[in-house]
């Protein structure tokens, strides 16, 4: 069996049955994606490599509860990335850049040299495609979708920042995302 032929529900299926090589190909597609998405929250090297290699332990022990039906790997990764790097802010009680983030700063993040070429390329496809949706939001709406998930600040918090209700800053969130979502599915 050649593992690189694999899709990643396969590849997941293979790793709740402890496959080694199965969980090496997954952290080959995806290991940047995860320090990437990480770092966009914690703001720090060394911190996103350790979520980076948490996540990829959770995935050993834990593949089994990825349902399918529920959203694609790449999505599943990407929120538990997310999730464990919103909870060590938490846990250290510590925000990185307490001001608001300019979107084209997390937009324009460089791919890493040691990509493979398709995975850069896949990468590549994905990053114009959201640049693309995220042009069509109001600057309001981009300004609350990066502080919520690239600094993986809460509703609160936002309205803190912003100076806004809480209200609307939940409103510019559910909205942007309806947004985003029927943009990139229109694709």
């Amino acid at each position: 069996m050649i593992v690189q032929q694999l899709d990643d529900e396969e590849l997941l299926d293979l790793i709740t049955q402890k496959n080694e090589v199965a969980l090496s190909e997954l952290y080959d597609r995806y290991s940047r994606l995860v320090f990437s998405v990480a770092f966009g929250v914690v703001g720090d090297r060394g911190s996103a490599e350790e979520i980076t290699l948490d996540i990829f332990i959770q995935i050993w022990e834990k593949a089994h509860t990825y349902r399918v039906e529920r959203a694609k790997v790449y999505t599943w990764l990407t929120r538990m990335t997310r999730n464990r790097s919103i909870d060590i802010l938490r846990r250290e009680n510590v925000r990185p850049l307490k001001h608001s983030l300019v979107w084209a700063e997390v937009a324009n993040e460089p791919a890493a040299d040691d990509d493979a070429p398709e995975t850069v390329a896949h990468l590549a496809i994905q990053k114009v495609r959201v640049q693309k949706a995220m042009a069509d939001l109001s600057d309001d709406q981009k300004d609350v979708l990066a502080l919520a998930f690239f600094r993986g600040y809460t509703h609160s918090e936002i309205a803190r920042e912003l100076n806004l209700p809480l209200g609307t800053v939940k409103g510019r969130i559910r909205s942007g995302m309806q947004k985003l979502r029927a943009l990139l599915v229109e694709e």
